[in-house]
């Protein structure tokens, strides 16, 4: 797993961590990674024109440590101070090595005006801007001149690389209230922050890096983490010698109905392409025909009006929801799944059913939810917009008071039982936008319940193996169905560390 932090949980291990060495010998490390950084992203340094900007924070001094570094390499730098407080010493080694300055105070340089034509200028002819406005400390929405700075460095045509976290993006949540800016790759140092796996933060934060500066051994037990191809590899349930379809899990699915005949298509494909050892099939009349045409390995039983999935038979979790409805007939099948003793996937149609009577979802037996923010709303109450701005708050709110496990769908799918880690899932690309592919990862997480899984390890497999099959596209719900004994067979034979969120380097 990749571990995860909050800015506050980095701030004490920094601490913690610079008691023990000389003084500066933290920036030190960090400023040299940066440096590193920025000369692969330049090319060549001699020549390159760099522009920090710069904030009166450590980060503020990391980037100017590193300004030196490349100044001394031939390159023009230019700072501009985004205030009167700055990094003292890291301002001194920058004016050494031949840097400029510009700032709102007489010893840093004219006063400019953050939108005037000498910035502009600065900035458009940058080949790497460096974002050193704020660091993991920066909550809320920027003030000025941080605000206009962020949006002239945006607009730019030069690289932007920021320094641990872009300003404006919450370090903690990955939170974005106004202007933010935003990067093309980011330098974090010591410990992956939250803020940079979750979106909308994580849109921000472009191309990701880790430079380890010693925080390890006082880092605490982290509040996130994130699966990497070994993790989930490790965790998918393989057939043995003496396996049988039983042994190998039977998962029960409630779906479809009259209307919606295609999601009980798509879950069932889900289960059985994931390896499910059976499928029990329950629906009415015109599923059941469109899932015995595609999928003949399927048991069925053909639910009358109004009728429960007590004949069903015996299944080790159930699937409930893609394609209900939400009428009685659909309550009724509901309850009858949920009253049984095995686990339950509660999806789609099931949770607007969960979100109007919430005594559904309580029962001894785990419950596996998969909504989407419009989803989640209804059940906790929320406006929408505001889950999709704080999705990790509302995720783990959302886990602690339904009692459940939740795997929320979206741009960054997260998983969260209380008590535990959030799972930050990094597979999966805007081509999984489509129709029909939410029932396909209902079927396959389904049916690594039935395998035995807990609904935490489930959650987080399924939302990993469905996005490395929706990776690339244009493709539609069945496309991805199909890509599932591939994409499994590629883990279990050898993670490729598809997913890692590191993508300049570990």
């Amino acid at each position: 797993m990749r571990i995860a932090y909050t800015s506050d949980q980095i701030r004490a291990a920094e601490a913690a961590l610079m008691a023990t060495l000389p003084e500066g010998a933290l920036m030190e490390r960090a400023a040299t990674g940066l440096a590193v950084v920025c000369a692969r992203m330049l090319g060549g340094v001699y020549g390159s024109r760099v522009v920090l900007l710069v904030g009166g924070g450590d980060n503020g001094g990391d980037a100017l440590y590193a300004g030196a570094r490349l100044a001394a390499r031939g390159a023009r730098v230019d700072a501009i101070l985004a205030g009167t407080r700055v990094h003292a010493a890291g301002l001194a080694a920058l004016r050494r090595a031949g840097g400029r300055v510009t700032g709102p105070h007489p010893d840093h340089g004219p006063a400019e005006d953050p939108a005037g034509a000498r910035v502009r200028d600065l900035l458009g002819a940058a080949d790497l801007i460096v974002d050193g406005m704020l660091g993991i400390g920066g909550t809320g929405a920027l003030r000025e001149p941080y605000a206009t700075l962020a949006g002239l460095a945006n607009d730019a045509p030069g690289e932007v690389l920021a320094v641990d976290v872009p300003s404006g993006v919450d370090a903690s949540s990955g939170r974005v209230e106004g202007p933010a800016v935003l990067a093309d790759a980011t330098v974090t140092f010591g410990a992956w922050k939250i803020g940079l796996l979750v979106d909308p933060g994580s849109g921000h934060a472009g191309r990701t890096e880790l430079v380890d500066i010693g925080l390890g051994p006082h880092l605490p037990d982290p509040d996130a983490a994130v699966p990497t191809d070994a993790d989930v590899a490790a965790l998918l349930p393989r057939p043995g010698a003496s396996s049988d379809k039983y042994r190998r899990g039977v998962v029960g699915i409630a779906a479809g109905s009259e209307r919606y005949t295609g999601a009980a298509v798509l879950a069932v494909g889900g289960a059985l392409r994931a390896g499910v050892g059976m499928v029990r099939y329950a629906g009415v009349a015109e599923p059941v025909a469109q899932v015995r045409a595609r999928w003949p390995e399927a048991v069925i039983t053909t639910l009358a009006p109004g009728e429960g999935v007590g004949e069903v038979g015996r299944v080790q979790a159930w699937v409930l929801g893609p394609g209900l409805g939400t009428g009685d007939e659909a309550r009724a099948i509901a309850r009858s799944v949920l009253s049984s003793e095995v686990p339950v996937l509660v999806d789609a149609d099931a949770l607007t059913l969960a979100a109007q009577d919430r005594s559904l979802l309580r029962r001894g037996a785990p419950v596996l939810i998969t909504p989407h923010a419009g989803e989640l709303s209804r059940l906790i109450g929320v406006p929408r917009e505001r889950i999709e701005a704080r999705r990790l708050e509302n995720v783990r709110r959302a886990a602690a008071e339904l009692g459940v496990t939740v795997l929320l769908k979206g741009s960054t799918t997260l998983v969260a039982e209380d008590g535990r880690p959030v799972r930050i899932n990094p597979t999966g690309s805007p081509w999984l936008a489509t129709g029909g592919t939410g029932d396909v990862l209902a079927g396959l997480a389904g049916a690594l319940l039935a395998a035995g899984l807990s609904g935490y390890d489930a959650a987080s497999c399924a939302a990993y193996l469905h996005g490395i099959a929706g990776r690339e596209g244009p493709l539609t719900a069945w496309d991805v169905a199909e890509a599932l004994p591939e994409t499994v067979r590629s883990l279990v034979n050898g993670p490729r560390h598809i997913g890692s969120p590191a993508k300049l380097g570990s």
